[in-house]
């Protein structure tokens, strides 16, 4: 395999030669050979690049970020989220501390790619992007990686769990009146009881799952909170003001979910 040398603080690693990932991201693959590799789940990954290019657009808007960087940032995000750059998220779940190397495999792969893009090589020595100052510009782990996880449970509720519980109740309603006329004998306490329509107890299987599609609705309503802006211990340092609350609405306008809010 040919490789390419990357620097960081700690001197220099080996990382192969058209990988997208950084230094970071290969001591990490490196000392963490736990489990299958690319075990972190596709959904939090998406949900990273999601904040990535929102952060950036929020940064821009904010004047602390050029209008070329952010844009850059927005192409190489939205090439994650079109599955084109599967295969440069090589982390297994075991990490050090709040998952600050998940982080920063996709601070260094927005980097380099945005570079690229740019019309750079993965071999030179100054890059358009830097993954810190740049892509995680504003930002921290311990604030990014629990954002990521909320955007990616509300993604998988809106996308996938509601859509199942509403066609699963839709069902079990065309049962309920196919059987209304069917009668069986009720149970209560392992014993006979008096009868009802099979139609009748399919009904209540529905209304049951009814409720529960209306509390996880509810729930959601603290998932839409962000952390992102409160910074690595939640005092905002490092973040201009006005950050969070651009970073948020760029979210919601670039995925017309107008649900995300923020706290802080």
């Amino acid at each position: 395999m040919k490789y390419r040398i990357e620097h960081d603080t700690m001197g220099e690693v080996q990382v192969p030669a058209n990988s997208y990932w950084g230094a970071q991201t290969q001591r990490s693959k490196m000392n963490f050979q736990i489990g299958p590799e690319g075990s972190m789940p596709e959904e939090i990954i998406h949900a990273f690049a999601f904040l990535k290019k929102a952060a950036a657009l929020a940064n821009a808007e904010l004047g602390v970020l050029s209008k070329e960087k952010a844009m850059l940032i927005g192409k190489a995000a939205n090439e994650i989220l079109e599955g084109k750059l599967d295969g440069n998220f090589p982390l297994v779940i075991w990490q050090t501390g709040s998952g600050t190397q998940s982080n920063m495999n996709m601070n260094e792969v927005i980097a380099n790619r945005g570079h690229v893009i740019n019309g750079g090589s993965l071999n030179d020595s100054n890059k358009s992007l830097h993954p810190n100052d740049d892509v995680n510009k504003s930002q921290s782990t311990n604030d990014t990686f629990p954002a990521a996880i909320q955007i990616s449970v509300v993604n998988e509720i809106i996308k996938n769990l509601v859509p199942t519980i509403r066609e699963l109740t839709k069902i079990l309603d065309k049962k309920s009146e196919e059987w209304k006329d069917l009668i069986k004998i009720g149970r209560t306490h392992f014993q006979d009881a008096v009868p009802l329509t099979f139609g009748q107890e399919i009904s209540g299987w529905s209304e049951q799952l009814k409720d529960a599609e209306n509390a996880i609705i509810m729930s959601l309503n603290e998932l839409y909170f962000l952390p992102l802006g409160g910074t690595a211990v939640g005092t905002g340092i490092d973040c201009p003001k006005g950050f969070c609350e651009e970073s948020i609405k760029s979210i919601s306008d670039d995925t017309n979910l107008m649900f995300y809010k923020s706290k802080n």
